[in-house]
This record gives structure tokens, sequence and C-alpha cells, in this order.
């Protein structure tokens, strides 16, 4: 008897997508609450924090995909979007907390690797999904080219976000608390990209791979097996 059954006939995976990565992100709290009763310390408990913000996009892009379009407003999405675009690079920041690997002691390393790479896993799925999300409803609206557009410009955004919260530790919501500062250091790394070569080899590096990752994963979402192009993919549709 053949017991590799098709993905869809176990009844493992007739769980919603949202049901798993639930199950995911309390796994990740759960090894934050053992290490906090192990060590005594709440070392990591700004991981919860990143991760909320990483939640942030996916809420909104799950709004979005869920009201009928009989009432969009454009304004409304359009505002909607703005604030989309102010929290997505949440989603992927988290994927820099793995610096902190080598500031604390206690537990075994090998246990603090797993609790930043459960969260960071937890923040990039958030992440492509709610981008994903974005990419079909906007697909619908003014066709591919024009989404695979908004793509390519959200992840170099996420990097770009990536470097200033990590860096230049500005927040989202800095936009409106500290405009103006905010402004004039983007502005320096935009307008003198030669003076700042390490900061867009870190930003182009990440934008790059956090690409790879969006339409690696987006490509398994849609049910494509090794060899398989788009094309033929769109042609068994």
């Amino acid at each position: 008897m053949n017991t590799l059954l098709p993905i869809k006939n176990r009844s493992v995976y007739h769980y919603s997508l949202e049901a798993w990565l639930l199950a995911s992100c309390l796994f990740s709290v759960a090894l934050l609450f053992a290490r906090i009763v192990a060590t005594g310390q709440a070392t990591y408990v700004f991981l919860v924090w990143n991760l909320f913000l990483a939640f942030i996009p996916f809420a909104i892009s799950r709004t979005i995909i869920g009201t009928p379009p009989v009432n969009y407003k454009r304004w409304k999405i359009v505002a909607t979007l703005g604030v989309w675009l102010l929290f997505i690079p949440n989603s992927f920041y988290i994927i820099t907390d793995l610096f902190h690997l080598e500031y604390f002691s206690g537990p075994p390393k090998w246990f603090d690797l797993l609790l930043l790479l459960s969260f960071a896993w937890n923040g990039l799925v958030l992440g492509i999904l709610s981008l994903s999300q974005v990419e079909s409803f906007i697909e619908k609206a003014r066709g591919k080219g024009f989404s695979l557009t908004i793509v390519v410009f959200v992840m170099w955004l996420n990097a770009f976000g990536i470097y200033v919260g990590r860096y230049l530790r500005y927040n989202s919501w800095d936009v409106i608390v500290q405009p103006v500062s905010l402004f004039q250091e983007m502005m320096e790394i935009l307008l003198h990209p030669l003076q700042n070569r390490m900061e867009w080899g870190m930003i182009t590096c990440y934008a790059v791979f956090m690409s790879l990752l969006y339409v690696t994963i987006r490509s398994l979402s849609l049910g494509f097996t090794p060899g398989q192009t788009i094309n033929q993919k769109t042609n068994q549709s």
C-alpha cells in the first residue's frame, strides 16, 4: 500500500492556515515563557511586541480582502494600503532579532537559536501572507504587471525599513511622531548612495533575499511541482 497519500487527503491539512499560524505563534510564546521561568529573566520579551507589530499588516490585508467589492471606496482603500505600507516592514524586520543571539547567556545556544528562529519565522510568514493578499487584491483591480511592480517596491521598502529600524532606531509611527528627523536621515541615504555603500549593500542583500523567499513560498502555495514553470501552471488552471 502506498503510504505517501496526497496532502489533500491528510486530515492534518484540513485545518486553516491561520490555525496553524496561531499554533506556531503560541509555540514561540511557550518557548519564551519556558526561558523566563528557567532563568528568571525577561530577556527576550520584546519578541512578543515585535510579533504583534508583524501581525498588524496581516490583519489589515485580511480586512481588505474580506471587504465585499460593493463596499469598496477608493479613498478608504488607498488610506488603508498606506497604513499597511507603514507596518509591513515590521513583519520582515523581526529576522534581524537573530542579532541578539550573541548578546545574552543562560540557556543553551540551541534553545535561544530556536526561540529567535521561531519568532522570525512567524514574522516572515505573516509578512509573506499579507503581501500575497495585497498582491492578489491589486492584481484583480489593476492587472498582474502592476501588482508585480508593487511587490518589488514593497520588498525594497521592507529592506529599507529594516535598516531604518535596526540601525537608525525608528519605528513605523515615527512617520507621525518624528517626521522631520526621519525624513532627513532617509534622504541622506537616498541622495548619497556612494557615501552609504555599506547601508545600500545591506538593503540590497535583504531586498533580494526577501524577494526570493517570497517568490519561492508563493510558488509553493500555488501548487508548483519541481521543474514546472508559471506558464505551465497557468495552462493547467
